[in-house]
């Protein structure tokens, strides 16, 4: 699953969250959603070590941002969830 995708269930998740619906959304959900970004976080975290191209490393880095952004959401929605 993409990045993008992840992204999108952790604010979908949020945005329940703040509807007052947060008790239909099932903690093992987020457990795995919140798996599957510290998989990408390490895989970028790899490619950017194993490429020697500048501009490559540069958006591999950028990605890595965003990533680990999105795994301190998904945290949060778990200590708000549990």
């Amino acid at each position: 699953m993409g990045l993008k995708k992840l992204a999108d269930k952790v604010a979908d998740y949020k945005d329940r969250l703040k509807r007052g619906k947060a008790s239909k959304i099932k903690p093992d959900h987020v457990k795995k959603v919140l798996e599957k970004l510290r998989k990408k976080v390490g895989d970028l975290e790899s490619d950017i070590t194993s490429t020697k191209n500048v501009d490559k490393k540069a958006r591999l880095k950028r990605k890595l941002g965003i990533a680990r952004e999105h795994v301190e959401r998904a945290e949060w929605l778990m200590k708000k969830i549990n």
